[in-house]
């Protein structure tokens, strides 16, 4: 997935894609950093869901032999929003082959995943679809205990929440890739809030492989410098380029 806008990155992404944006001491794009770790994995064949600056991302990175992967890109359809709409378009289009596993990874986040571990979880849970998932998430604002006569009774800043939180990683399985065809269409449809809460009420499997590794959804300016520092001083267990 790096087809979005990044509205909320700007004013970088007034001059890049924000898959482009340079992060770490190689200054190398963030989507560098992705296909790396799936060509790390044994991914070979990897498909850019494209829109926005794409003709930046296509100069950059080409047919990807430079990273000893072959590249197609999907340009997202004129009017049509959302994450399900892109991977339908791509399907639609042939962009994305027929598969019986498909890998969807967001190009605005960064985990050192263990591919090949997420790819075993699916087919040991026999799963129509699997997510990535970490434990624990934490605030980035104070929380306030308020009494029933309105007196605050403690604060905790920034706290530790106890959930399960999905990073935007995940498979899908053939029914899954089906259905997810069918849904396409609307405005603004999207994977986590359309896709999913279906193959939830047909009944599907959805099974849930953690990462204990930090992950980084680098949506703005200082999550994308906190990730710039924490490559500098915790490089990814992959080599990248």
């Amino acid at each position: 997935m790096c087809g979005g806008r990044g509205e909320r990155l700007k004013p970088l992404t007034d001059y890049f894609q924000k898959v482009m944006i340079p992060i770490g001491p190689k200054k190398l794009p963030l989507l560098a950093y992705v296909i790396s770790l799936l060509k790390h994995h044994g991914i070979e064949s990897v498909t850019l869901l494209t829109g926005y600056r794409s003709e930046d991302v296509k100069r950059y990175f080409g047919d990807g032999a430079g990273y000893d992967v072959r590249l197609k890109y999907s340009e997202d359809e004129p009017g049509t929003k959302g994450s399900l709409n892109a991977v339908a378009n791509a399907l639609r289009k042939g962009r994305i082959g027929r598969c019986d596993e498909l890998v969807v990874y967001y190009g605005d986040v960064f985990v050192d995943l263990d591919v090949t571990k997420l790819l075993r979880t699916h087919r040991e849970r026999r799963a129509d679809a699997t997510l990535v998932l970490s434990r624990g998430y934490t605030l980035p604002v104070g929380e306030a205990k308020v009494n029933a006569r309105g007196v605050v009774t403690a604060v905790h800043e920034k706290p530790k929440l106890d959930i399960s939180v999905t990073t935007g990683c995940m498979v899908l399985g053939s029914k899954a890739i089906a259905r997810a065809e069918e849904l396409a269409g609307g405005q603004n449809t999207d994977l986590m809030a359309h896709l999913l809460p279906s193959l939830l009420k047909m009944r599907m499997k959805v099974a849930a492989s953690y990462t204990e590794e930090p992950w980084y959804d680098v949506g703005t300016v200082s999550s994308f410098e906190k990730l710039d520092r924490e490559i500098a001083d915790h490089p990814p267990s992959f080599p990248v380029g």
